[in-house]
This record gives C-alpha cells, structure tokens and sequence, in this order.
C-alpha cells in the first residue's frame, strides 16, 4: 500500500512539474513561421511559406556545425540568418535577436548605422523572399544551440530595399 502511494505521489509531482514547467525542447515549422510573418506583416509583406526542401538544406548545414556550432554562412543558394545561444535557445529566440537589428536599419538611405549590423533583419523582411526553412541542432562542443534558417528567393541585394 505505501508503494502505491509513494507511485501516486511522483506521479503527481511529475504532473505539476510538466505543468509548471513546459519543454520548449522541439522547435516547430509553425513557430518560425509565425515569428517571420508577424514581423512581415508589420511592414506590409506577404507571408513567408514553409519549404521542405529549404529546411533540409538548412537541417544539413545545421548538422555539419555540431561539433563547433561555429557561425559561419553556408555560403549556399538561399538567404540565410544564423545564431548561437547557451543552452536551448528557442527559433523564436533566434528571430527575435535578428528583427531586434531593426533599430539600426534607416529605410531612406537603406543602410545599418555606423558600426552596426541589420543585414539579419532585412533578410527577414526581404520582399521577394516567399519560402522558409529552419533547423536547429544542440552543439556537441560546448552544449549550446546552433539555429539556421534560409530563405528562397535570398534578399539582402546591394543597393536593393528589402520592401
């Protein structure tokens, strides 16, 4: 009998902490979907669309960084913003980091300021890009999150406003 309650009794701590405490472990299609195309919208964008084959280039390029997590570019055929974060950094985390470079982008001149980089955020926002795709992987090295996403068609082209 006290098994039985000593069981019920984890079991129950184990609700509430599933509860109290949720996995943000997966990282969803959707979720980086969302974060996009929230911030397209505000600057009268279409939505971005979720691409298979973007996100298994994106997944392959993820997985050649998990031994470093180093953020070097793919130099591949499509856009492409990446990060690095301690820990299990979220993809909404990853997208919010880029749009954060907002604050350094000047429309009328289309240019970051001094010093500065907004390139991440213009990606974001580029007007012809129409197809997305992420992937995330946890580094071997050092135990943090190396997150991709490209971009079909690629933006950031000199002399080009991203909308």
């Amino acid at each position: 009998m006290k098994l039985c309650k000593l069981s019920l009794a984890l079991f129950l701590l184990l609700s509430i902490a599933l509860i109290t405490f949720p996995s943000h472990a997966r990282d969803t299609p959707q979720d980086y979907l969302d974060s996009h195309n929230e911030v397209r919208a505000k600057v009268g964008l279409e939505p971005l669309t979720w691409d298979d084959e973007v996100a298994a280039y994106a997944q392959n390029y993820a997985n050649q960084r998990i031994s470093d997590c180093e953020l070097e570019h793919s130099d591949g055929p499509y856009g492409e913003n990446i990060a690095w974060g301690s820990g299990d950094l979220l993809g909404t985390e990853a997208v919010k980091m880029w749009v954060d470079e907002k604050v350094y982008y000047d429309y009328k001149s289309n240019s970051c300021a001094s010093g500065q980089m907004c390139g991440h955020y213009t990606q974001v926002v580029w007007r012809n890009s129409a197809r997305l795709g992420c992937a995330k992987v946890t580094c071997d090295k050092n135990g943090g999150t190396f997150i991709g996403c490209n971009y079909d068609p690629p933006g950031n082209f000199i002399g080009e406003r991203p909308y």
